[in-house]
């Protein structure tokens, strides 16, 4: 049964609960008049009426409910219901169909001339529910705009495909066959379908394009401030020429699908040009995609922006003025020790000191850097670039990742001969860093004489500054999570994301990275010589003034940059 709605005007409602003045409200209507404006729209723009009060009130006062939009799934058939031009012209989306009831989200659901014009239009009963105004127009381009754009490209992809007549093909045939999909890879439609991927990716701020094949379904997925989500994906049926299409754009060969493979291509949107790195793994049900996108212009080539705290930042300082000596970043996949790495170079590049980088991939491409890229397939290994690169005359070398044995005792020579090493390590934290190198079969004192700096790195979710609140923690909390009052001198601003349009509900946008960074203190020496444990070691350096990578954490959650919850998904309570 559909929802009666008491005959009133949005301008009453608003006048007897005092949100608005009867001046202010004569401007808007007046302004409505001439323009044609949604009532609600105006007093908004206009500033005298706020979008989440005006959507509880309608709620309270007629007992009708309020939703979110932003994030609905809606099938396409029930958006057939309602015509683009009448979903803008009223700013109403269709929800869902109950039977012979249509739900409908309004920004104002006191407009009865359109819910009869709905009604007739479409013969259902209507079922006004309030949704923000902004989120409502969002959405409404959202499924009437890009969204109608990729389900008519869909459409277009789809065809008639007859499954019918199998039969084993001829090496012959299979050649043809091979033809024919690249055929269909540079087809128009498939160049708008990859095309379309990609650009929803950078609009979203995506560091990751993830494309999955299923036995039923193709999934999308986009990795945005280190969290994977979903988004709408084209049908499974055009796999073959998608991934064709993503193929010849890496350079890479369409007719190899048992093997993985890994290229790059590089795309110019807006402006600037941005790299996209590809890497290709064959899976059970087709080949996996995921591609990185590396955007130079959003890289930070700063290390006085990078956010470091004051001990760790010090330190960090104090490496890199230093001569000699081995410099290692260590963390997760996607923690930034790439960025901090070139942002590092980017301070020592200067015409007196020669740099040489071996990297695998070369992310990004560094003006008046030597940067060289390994090729495994033919030998030219870490170790083998980095033994040709000494001869090289290199006051600096950076090492993109140390992975083995041999790689590791090339750079401790390296740095133990008048070099400046910077390299990235897997390991959890930074006293892992020598027990690691020990590990690798390296001698202790060698270790412990090349090591200047072992730091750890991950990225925090920043909290949205358009939807961020102040709230207050349990002193019983902080105690329990190490933060310290007395360890601090700012007076803590602990705040959480709300959830907002600009963030798109989830209360975080963007990075900012949280590091650990241990000098090479006398105090340890003996430790690292007697081969103690990484937490032996790291208790020293505690008591020698290094700050742990949670108590980092909780400084950008005490400034109110991050949060409790980001603090304890990314450290370890140690």
């Amino acid at each position: 049964m559909a929802t009666k709605i008491a005959k009133k005007r949005l301008g009453d409602v608003l006048l007897e609960q005092t949100l608005i003045t009867e001046e202010q409200l004569r401007e808007c209507i007046n302004i409505q008049r001439h323009t044609g404006s949604n009532l609600a729209s105006v007093l908004v723009e206009k500033g005298y009426l706020d979008e989440e009060d005006l959507v509880v009130t309608l709620s309270e006062q007629l007992g009708i409910p309020h939703i979110r939009v932003a994030h609905y799934n809606i099938p396409q058939e029930v958006l057939d219901e309602v015509p683009e031009t009448i979903a803008r012209q009223y700013q109403m989306l269709p929800v869902s169909v109950t039977g012979d009831v249509l739900t409908l989200a309004m920004s104002d659901p006191l407009n009865i001339m359109a819910l009869d014009d709905l009604r007739m239009l479409t013969s259902y009963e209507i079922e006004p529910v309030v949704a923000v105004q902004s989120e409502l127009v969002e959405t409404i381009e959202k499924h009437y705009g890009v969204g109608k754009q990729s389900a008519e490209l869909y459409d277009e992809l789809i065809g008639e495909r007859d499954a019918d007549d199998l039969e084993q093909v001829t090496e012959k045939d299979e050649m043809s066959d091979l033809a024919q999909i690249k055929a269909d890879a540079e087809d128009a439609p498939i160049i708008r379908l990859v095309n379309l991927v990609i650009v929803n990716a950078l609009e979203q701020g995506a560091s990751d394009i993830h494309i999955e094949p299923f036995e039923k379904i193709l999934r999308v997925r986009y990795r945005v401030d280190g969290k994977l989500e979903e988004t709408k994906s084209p049908p499974r049926n055009v796999f073959p020429a998608l991934v064709s299409r993503i193929k010849i754009m890496a350079n890479l060969d369409i007719a190899e699908h048992r093997l993985p493979q890994d290229g790059r291509f590089r795309i110019k949107y807006k402006g600037r040009e941005i790299d996209f790195r590809t890497a290709i793994l064959p899976c059970y049900y087709g080949e996996k995609i995921v591609m990185r996108v590396l955007d130079k212009g959003a890289l930070t080539l700063d290390l006085e922006k990078l956010g470091f705290e004051e001990q760790p930042m010090s330190v960090f300082r104090e490496a890199l003025a230093r001569p000699f000596g081995m410099i290692l970043i260590t963390g997760p996949t996607g923690s930034g020790k790439t960025t901090t790495l070139y942002s590092a170079l980017h301070g020592l590049n200067q015409i007196a000191v020669n740099i040489v980088t071996v990297e695998d991939p070369i992310e990004y491409e560094l003006f008046g850097i030597n940067q060289v890229q390994t090729k495994a397939e033919i030998g030219f290994t870490f170790a083998t670039a980095l033994r040709q690169i000494l001869r090289q005359d290199p006051d600096i070398v950076m090492v993109g990742e140390i992975r083995d044995e041999e790689t590791a005792d090339v750079a401790v020579k390296a740095a133990l001969t008048g070099h400046l090493v910077l390299s990235t390590l897997h390991t959890n934290d930074a006293s892992s860093v020598f027990t690691r190198l020990t590990d690798m079969n390296l001698e202790p004192f060698l270790v412990q004489s090349s090591v200047a700096l072992a730091a750890a790195q991950r990225l925090m979710r920043r909290v949205c500054a358009d939807c961020k609140e102040t709230i207050s923690i349990p002193d019983e909390v902080l105690e329990r999570i190490q933060y310290g009052p007395d360890t601090y001198h700012e007076t803590p601003t602990f705040v959480r994301g709300r959830g907002c349009n600009k963030c798109r509900e989830i209360g975080y946008k963007g990075r900012v990275a949280v590091i650990e960074a241990m000098c090479n203190y006398p105090e340890i020496e003996k430790l690292i010589l007697g081969r103690a444990s990484s937490s032996q070691i790291k208790e020293v350096a505690l008591q020698c003034g290094m700050r742990s990578l949670r108590q980092n954490a909780l400084a950008k959650a005490a400034k109110g940059i991050s949060t409790i919850e980001e603090v304890l998904r990314v450290t370890v309570n140690d």
